[in-house]
C-alpha cells in the first residue's frame, strides 16, 4: 500500500512576458505607414485550486516543479501576442502553503476559492507605443517581465469538526465506518489506517459534522516515532477530541495507562491541542470480563479529570449514538474550524550593481533592464508614493542616474524600464 503524503516541497514558475514587435505599417498606396508593432502576451501564472476529490498530497512526490507557459511576442498590424494560459494545480482542501525559506503562511486553501501562487509576467510594449511628434521611426520595442518564482511546503491540516485519537487497534475505523458514510479498511493488526479517513456524521435534520479517524498515536510519536507528526498535525484544526480506549483488556493493557500515553504526546506535540476540548470513549465493552475493574478505574480517572465518559463498543453500534448525540451537542458551544491566517511578509527586492544592468540608447529614449531591476519592479506599487519613493531610492542606491550620466543622457529624455517610462530631470 502506498503511504501518506501530508507534506511536499514545490517550485513553481510563472510564464514570462512575450517580447513587443519591431514592425511597420507596409501597405499599397499608404506612404509612411508608421510603427505597428504589438504588445507581447503576458505569461500564465499558477493557480491553486481546492479538489475535493483529493485527499492526500501524494500527486506532489513525482512531480515537484510547476511552471507556467510564456506569452506569446507580439505582431505587426499592432496584434497582440497570445498570452500563455494559466496552470492549475489542484490540492486537497485543507493544504496550508507555507514559504520554503521561512516557514510562513502564504495561504490556507480552505475555502473554495482560487490562489495566484505566481504571477505571469506582463508582455512588453511593441514599437508602436514609442511613437511621437519627434520620434515617429522607434526601431525598438520592449522585452516581457519574467513571471514569479517560488519554492513553497504545502502540508495538508484535515478539516474536521472532531478527531479520533488513541492507540493503534482501539477501534476508531470501526466507529468512523458505522457512524457515518466513510468506509475506511479495518483489521485486527496495529496500523491498519496508514492515513487519515473523514466521514460526515448526520445526526438530526441540519444537524452534522465532519469526523476524521487519525492513525494511531504512540508513544513517542511527538518525537517522529511510529507515525509521528505526520498524523499528529492532523488534529491541529479538530474543534473537539474523542479519545477512544479500549477497556475490554484484550491486548493486556491497562486502559487507564494507555489513556495518560496518548495524552502526554499530544502535550509534547502542542500544549495548545492537548488543552482542546476531549470526551471519552470506553470502546468494546461488550468483550469487557465480569470481574474487570478496567471501565471503573478509567471513568473515575476521566472523572478526576472533568472529562464526560461514553460506554460504547463499535463492533455492535452499542452507545454510539448516544456518544454521536453528544458529540453534535458540544460542538454546537464551540467555534468554527480554525482556518490560518497568512502572515509570510515577502522581503522587498533591493538594488543590485549598475554594472549588470543593460542600458541602451535609442535616439532620445535609454531602455535600461537587468534581473535585480525586474525584482525591483515587481515589488513595487507605483501608484503609492511611499512605494515610488523607495524604487527611486534604490535607483539612486545603485549609481544608475550617474551611470547614464556618464553615457550623456541629458535632461528631457525618457527613461524606459520595461512598461515604466519617465522624463529625466537633473
Amino acid at each position: 500500500m502506498a503511504s501518506f503524503i501530508d507534506q511536499a516541497r514545490i517550485t513553481v514558475k510563472a510564464g514570462s512576458g512575450g517580447g513587443g514587435a519591431v514592425a511597420f505599417h507596409r501597405e499599397k498606396y499608404v506612404a509612411a505607414g508608421g510603427p505597428d508593432g504589438g504588445d507581447g502576451g503576458s505569461g500564465g501564472s499558477v493557480v491553486l485550486r481546492v479538489d475535493d476529490n483529493l485527499s492526500t498530497l501524494m500527486d506532489f512526490r513525482y512531480k515537484r516543479k510547476y511552471a507556467a507557459p510564456d506569452g506569446a511576442k507580439g505582431e505587426g498590424g499592432r496584434r497582440k501576442g497570445k498570452s500563455g494560459e494559466n496552470l492549475i494545480v489542484r490540492v486537497p482542501r485543507g493544504t496550508v502553503v507555507r514559504d520554503a525559506e521561512t516557514g510562513g503562511i502564504i495561504r490556507d486553501m480552505s475555502d473554495s476559492e482560487d490562489f495566484v501562487l505566481a504571477r505571469g509576467g506582463r508582455g512588453g510594449w511593441g514599437n508602436s507605443h514609442f511613437a511621437t511628434p519627434t520620434r515617429q521611426v522607434p526601431r525598438f520595442a520592449k522585452s516581457g517581465l519574467p513571471g514569479e518564482a517560488r519554492d513553497v511546503v504545502l502540508e495538508l491540516k484535515l478539516l474536521a469538526d472532531v478527531g479520533l485519537v488513541g492507540f493503534p487497534n482501539v477501534g476508531k475505523s470501526t466507529l468512523l465506518s458505522v457512524t457515518s458514510n466513510a468506509r475506511p479498511k479495518i483489521a485486527n493488526y496495529h496500523f491498519t489506517t496508514l492515513y487519515p479517513n473523514l466521514g460526515v456524521i448526520y445526526v438530526d435534520e441540519g444537524v452534522s459534522f465532519v469526523m476524521a479517524d487519525i492513525p494511531g498515536i504512540i508513544e513517542g510519536a511527538a518525537e517522529g516515532a511510529g507515525l509521528g507528526h505526520d498524523f499528529l498535525r492532523h488534529i491541529d484544526r479538530c474543534r473537539l477530541l474523542v479519545h477512544l480506549v479500549d477497556v475490554s483488556g484484550s491486548e493486556d493493557r491497562d486502559p487507564v495507562a494507555d489513556f495518560e500515553k496518548i495524552n502526554e504526546e499530544l502535550r509534547q506535540y502542542s500544549p495548545d491541542l492537548a488543552s482542546r476540548p476531549m470526551l471519552v470513549a470506553a470502546n468494546k465493552v461488550d468483550l469487557l470480563s465480569p470481574d474487570s475493574d478496567n471501565l471503573e478505574r478509567l471513568r473515575a480517572h476521566a472523572a478526576a479529570r472533568g472529562l464526560e465518559l461514553f460506554e460504547i463498543s463499535a463492533a455492535t453500534t452499542r452507545g454510539t449514538r448516544e456518544l454521536m448525540r453528544a458529540v453534535a451537542g458540544k460542538l454546537s458551544q464551540l467555534p468554527p474550524v480554525i482556518v490560518y491566517e497568512p502572515d509570510y511578509v515577502k522581503p522587498l527586492a533591493e538594488a543590485g550593481r549598475v554594472e549588470d544592468l543593460r542600458i541602451e540608447r535609442f535616439d532620445d529614449v535609454w531602455s535600461v533592464s537587468g534581473a535585480w531591476l525586474e525584482r525591483l519592479l515587481g515589488d513595487v506599487n507605483l501608484a503609492d508614493y511611499e512605494s515610488r519613493m523607495y524604487f527611486d531610492r534604490q535607483l539612486r542606491r545603485s549609481g544608475l542616474f550617474e551611470r547614464l550620466e556618464s553615457l550623456g543622457i541629458e535632461e528631457g529624455d525618457t527613461v524606459s524600464i520595461y512598461d515604466l517610462e519617465f522624463t529625466y530631470e537633473r
